[in-house]
């Protein structure tokens, strides 16, 4: 069997994570028994400052068939965040229909939490977020720029295909784990969309009477995943809310460093993409201190999404080792002093 990938290294610190990780894929493609053809495109920011586009303009039928996508991370301290974003990432979630953004978090044996009283295994849940449309639709306009009636409109759009798509996955999600779901919306104040998510929840919920919903408002949601993170077991939310959750998972289970994520195409008709949480870092971008582990796991949930199921758990054991060994290479972020590199060879002999 061989699988294509294409790899996107994108900006800062996402080029020395995927530069420092791609050797791990030929490591898991020898033992997976599996071939692997691998093909990097050096689009982002860069390309962006000398051609006016962070990708060219055939870059969406040129990603078309390949297996799967790796990218690194985008973002440039002289592009406006919104630039970057709309340039590369939601083009290439919105055009294979990535619809399902999976965001584990998980308190690895050896990491210290920032809360008091968590111990390795204690916080262990996954936030399912809606990928294409929600808040970060581009709907809307902005007028009479400049002038003292200026006006902009952002709107969010919810339709059910999208919504109920998300929602059955992470009901799907919570089947498989703990049996546990919870709803994340703002109906409250929002009481068109997230009543209709709300609605579409309650109507899927009915197909899965052994899944326990609970349902949150996302301002008490986030008190809670600092407050009592560790009984949470699958949440699932709009694209923004998931957005602002999964950093706050993140940080409370460790660091941004050790944040996976996976964008789904949940039909198989285009490749699925797989990213470290963790953005460019510019403050560190260079420095070769960058933590890779969450881009190591990415790509253990990206050979889990391709069906080699053995050799993603393999990756994600040798983290688990690593992390839990006092005397192997962290990197700052973890109270270490190691390189990026370092860590990734670390990786590559525990496999």
């Amino acid at each position: 069997m061989t699988y294509s990938i294409s790899i996107l290294p994108g900006d800062g610190i996402g080029v020395e994570v995927i530069d420092a990780t791609r050797p791990l894929l030929d490591d898991a493609a020898h033992a997976g028994g599996f071939e692997l053809e691998t093909t990097r495109y050096d689009w982002g920011s860069e390309r962006y400052l000398e051609a006016g586009s962070m990708m060219p303009d055939d870059a969406i039928e040129t990603l078309e068939p390949y297996d799967a996508i790796l990218l690194g991370a985008v973002g440039h301290p002289d592009i406006p965040d919104h630039v970057t974003l709309r340039g590369m990432m939601l083009p290439i979630r919105k055009a294979f229909d990535q619809q399902v953004c999976k965001r584990p978090s998980v308190l690895f044996d050896g990491v210290e939490s920032p809360l008091r009283g968590y111990d390795g295994g204690d916080i262990d849940f996954v936030v399912y977020r809606e990928n294409t449309e929600g808040e970060y639709a581009d709907a809307g306009g902005h007028e009479h720029r400049g002038y003292p009636h200026e006006v902009a409109v952002q709107t969010a759009v919810y339709t059910r295909q999208g919504t109920e798509t998300i929602v059955r996955a992470a009901f799907e999600a919570a089947r498989s784990r703990e049996g546990r779901l919870t709803n994340v919306t703002k109906s409250n104040a929002q009481a068109h969309g997230m009543v209709f998510w709300d609605e579409v929840v309650e109507e899927v919920s009915a197909d899965y009477p052994d899944v326990t919903v609970e349902r949150l408002l996302v301002d008490a949601a986030s008190m809670d995943l600092v407050r009592r993170p560790d009984e949470f077991d699958v949440l699932v939310a709009s694209n923004l809310f998931g957005d602002i959750l999964t950093d706050i998972g993140a940080i409370v289970s460790g660091s941004m460093g050790m944040a996976p994520s996976a964008n789904i195409n949940v039909e198989g008709h285009s490749p699925s993409m797989f990213e470290p949480v963790h953005g460019s870092a510019p403050d560190i971008a260079g420095r070769g201190i960058a933590n890779p582990l969450a881009t190591v796991l990415s790509v253990s949930m990206l050979f889990d999404h391709l069906g080699e199921s053995e050799v993603a758990r393999d990756i994600w054991r040798a983290v688990e080792s690593q992390l839990a060994d006092a005397d192997a290479p962290r990197t700052p972020d973890l109270g270490g002093s190691a390189t990026t590199e370092a860590v990734v060879e670390d990786i590559r002999a525990r496999l």
